[in-house]
């Protein structure tokens, strides 16, 4: 399982990572892991408010879908449209293979989130 050092994390296993005002989310190499091969990915609208905690889309594998929760509040700005093909590009590289990126409303949101000690507790529990 692969945790980076720079990135912030959600406890609900999806990372962050802050570029000014954009933040880019995807999911974690863990949850990526636990899901098993992933064949949907339901994603947000560019345009939609997404907000710190609540649900944006959700990730379906062959195992069992999951509700993804967005890390930050803010504007979908973009989303990877290479998902909708091939949903399968997360288990390959979880952190090259991002679901949406946010123009983000309240950055300090990001400082709140888990740094990748912390993340990795969560996982050994």
């Amino acid at each position: 399982m692969t945790i980076k050092e720079n990135l912030r994390y959600a406890e609900s296993h999806e990372w962050v990572s802050l570029d000014g005002e954009i933040a880019t989310v995807g999911i974690t190499d863990y949850a990526q892991h636990a899901l098993g091969d992933i064949v949907y990915v339901d994603m947000p609208e560019v345009g939609d408010e997404v907000t710190a905690g609540e649900e944006f889309g959700a990730v379906e594998s062959v195992k069992a879908a999951s509700d993804l929760y967005s890390p930050v509040s803010g504007e979908v700005v973009e989303i990877n449209e290479a998902l909708e093909d091939e949903p399968g590009l997360i288990n390959q590289d979880a952190f090259a293979n991002w679901i949406m990126k946010v123009k983000v409303s309240d950055p300090s949101e990001v400082e709140g989130l888990l740094d990748a000690e912390a993340y990795a507790k969560i996982c050994e529990e």
